[in-house]
């Protein structure tokens, strides 16, 4: 080996140990700033430090240090994190899916979907057959939405799906119209569905109708002309009078001070107020529909008041669902049994003109 050779080799010897050398050296610096930085806190980052920036709108969870009270350090420590929970909460629509009378059927895109797109597409899955449908999502920063809103990118798409109403329980046919709509929005976006079994959630519509069909409960009084039939002038300015509202699908809601509808009034053949010509109304019904009425301990009571002046500025006599006068004295012993109903409406869980009530007796 020549002198030359032997030269090279020791040169790149002393290269590697100066490399090694230099990187201890950087290592052993480093790792005293970061101890140097844990001893001027007293505190171990891991239990202590700030902890990890979540994306805007990201979910957290509840820590164990919100639950163990008592120990002044981690005062501002929970605070702070509950603080901040309550704001990404904050960030999520309120409105959600009624478990207890809607199923969902899932829909999970395989790239994110800009709202202008998916709102859009979903304009028309409203209906399946006779049961509405509700349409959230949920964004790719994992935030819940009741409503699909533009400059956001979306993850899933939710169709809620009523399981009863008064057409009846949800059928078969209903639920594969359903099915088409979001298989329909999967196809449209490379999506894939997801869903309970058919024969489950038919189970479960018809578990929730019988229930409705138990509780559901309508009481009428009837209004008869004496001496001359009216005109749907004549009724309306009588009624606007006597404290109804505005027309709604035909009839005259009675509206109390909390913006409830209380009872209804039109015209006994089912015509709508506002189509009727000049002498042609000889009868009116005024009802009160129990399950979507907030519950009242003088409701009949009220409405009977009602019904009467309305009857004196007609000239119509009052008259309950067998085609007799009501009596005096009858509101009290009506208005006792609707409690009973209220009482088992709300051990129901459908409570007399909650939402969920006006959406499974709609």
């Amino acid at each position: 080996m020549s002198d030359l050779q032997i030269g090279l080799i020791a040169l790149g010897v002393l290269a590697i140990v100066v490399v090694l050398g230099l990187n201890w050296w950087q290592d052993r610096r480093a790792r005293k700033q970061i101890q140097d930085g844990f001893a001027s806190s007293g505190k171990d980052p891991l239990l202590h430090g700030a902890e990890p920036s979540l994306p805007s709108g990201a979910r957290r969870e509840p820590a164990l240090g919100s639950l163990a009270g008592g120990q002044d350090g981690d005062a501002n420590v929970v605070g702070g994190i509950e603080a901040q929970a309550e704001s990404v909460t904050a960030d999520h629509d309120k409105e959600e899916v009624d478990e207890a009378c809607e199923t969902v059927i899932d829909v999970s895109f395989l790239e994110p979907v800009p709202g202008e797109e998916l709102a859009a597409f979903t304009q028309g899955i409203r209906h399946a057959g006779q049961k509405p449908l509700r349409v959230f999502a949920e964004t790719t920063d994992g935030l819940h939405r009741a409503a699909i809103r533009n400059g956001e990118n979306y993850a899933s798409v939710q169709v809620a799906v009523l399981l009863a109403n008064r057409s009846g329980p949800l059928t078969a046919g209903e639920w594969a119209e359903a099915l088409s709509r979001a298989r329909v929005l999967a196809d449209r976006f490379d999506g894939t569905v997801e869903a309970t079994d058919t024969q489950a959630v038919l189970d479960c519509a018809n578990k929730l109708d019988a229930v409705c069909a138990a509780l559901d409960a309508q009481v009428g009084l009837t209004l008869v002309a004496s001496s001359r039939r009216w005109s749907s002038g004549d009724v309306l300015t009588a009624a606007r009078e006597a404290g109804f509202s505005s027309i709604q699908d035909g009839r005259l809601p009675w509206v109390d001070q909390d913006g409830a509808v209380r009872f209804t009034l039109g015209r006994s053949d089912g015509v709508s107020l506002g189509s009727a010509g000049p002498a042609t109304i000889g009868q009116l019904s005024v009802i009160l529909d129990v399950p979507r009425a907030p519950a009242n301990e003088h409701a009949f009571t009220q409405m009977a008041k009602v019904a009467r002046g309305l009857a004196a500025r007609l000239e119509a006599t009052v008259v309950d669902d067998n085609g007799r006068p009501l009596a005096d004295g009858a509101e009290a012993a009506i208005d006792k049994q609707l409690q009973l109903l209220y009482a088992k409406l709300e051990q129901s869980g459908l409570k007399a003109g909650s939402v969920r009530a006006l959406r499974v007796f709609g």
